[in-house]
């Protein structure tokens, strides 16, 4: 069965009080339950933000450079995901809607590849 990234950015969600993040994380905690209930939970985390970025790393001359923080140039950062092993797009959708119902902010669903990379490259399953 493939698996789905069910994912919103930071900047997509607005400002809410406390008490508003409470009865959120409660709503969407119910529906990663349901999602447990159905099979369908893989992993998921939120609460993501610029704050959370412990560094950004780029390629210089072939060596690795870290830097502190999020990558300067980057103005979206990714806010909190679930990743779920389902049938088919279809059900993926479901629980993004779900998702996004409980949360009231969008939510993104990208299905993973099928197979190892190494396959995917070559296009015959044979690396």
């Amino acid at each position: 069965m493939p698996q789905y990234l069910i994912a919103f950015n930071d900047e997509w969600v607005q400002e809410h009080t406390h008490e508003e993040l409470v009865a959120k994380g409660r709503a969407s905690m119910a529906v990663l339950q349901e999602m447990k209930d159905a099979g369908a939970f893989v992993f998921a985390d939120g609460g993501i933000d610029a704050s959370t970025v412990v560094c950004s790393v780029v390629a210089k001359g072939g060596e690795p450079v870290f830097s502190d923080g999020p990558f300067v140039e980057t103005k979206e950062h990714l806010g909190g995901f679930t990743v779920v092993n389902v049938a088919d797009d279809e059900t993926a959708r479901y629980w993004a809607g779900r998702l996004a119902v409980a949360l009231d902010w969008p939510q993104e669903v990208h299905r993973f590849p099928d197979g190892p990379p190494e396959a995917r490259r070559s296009g015959d399953g044979e690396g």
